[in-house]
């Protein structure tokens, strides 16, 4: 396996580590410059702890001088804390007729609201029936004055594109 495939859990540590040089830092992260592998594999069995190869990709690489079960766990510490902190986006759908009444109309732009308020994306699914289809000109009016009226909260993020018998389009909140 090649390094550029290798994945994180293949870390390499002490005797695995392939380089002739590396660019050591020791334990107190003090750059020590390049040294040879030896040397360094000396230096981290004099402090009781492990040479870590921290960049392989490096010229030469870099690496560490740790204890590896502190190392690992410091490293699945930040995936855990990275993995918290970030935001799963779902695209909300909601559905509409051509010939929406007014209340109908404003419950949908109030939940359209609610939802890019919580940072979701908003799919409107226009949906014709019968003779519906040959006057999809008031389905576009529909969709148009949605833009309108979530102007102020929310962009287009995919352009209004009829689909067999439905009319779709997707809106994404505006960035504050």
């Amino acid at each position: 396996m090649s390094d550029t495939q290798r994945n994180d859990d293949e870390i390499r540590i002490n005797e695995n580590i392939t380089a002739k040089q590396v660019r050591l830092i020791d334990a107190e992260n003090e750059n020590r410059g390049i040294v040879s592998l030896k040397e360094a594999l000396a230096l981290a069995e004099e402090e009781g702890l492990d040479l870590i190869e921290i960049s392989p990709q490096a010229n030469p690489p870099v690496c560490k001088i740790l204890d590896f079960g502190k190392f690992r766990y410091e490293q699945q510490k930040r995936k855990n804390e990275a993995k918290k902190n970030q935001k799963v986006v779902e695209i909300k759908e909601l559905k509409l007729r051509p010939m929406i009444d007014t209340h109908d109309y404003e419950v949908k732009v109030k939940q359209a609201k609610k939802f890019l308020d919580q940072g979701n994306k908003v799919k409107f699914t226009m949906r014709f029936k019968g003779r519906e289809l040959s006057a999809n000109d008031m389905g576009k009016q529909v969709l148009s004055k949605l833009v309108e009226d979530l102007d102020d909260c929310a962009k287009v993020d995919s352009e209004m594109k009829l689909e067999g018998r439905q009319m779709t389009m997707i809106l994404s909140p505006q960035k504050q």
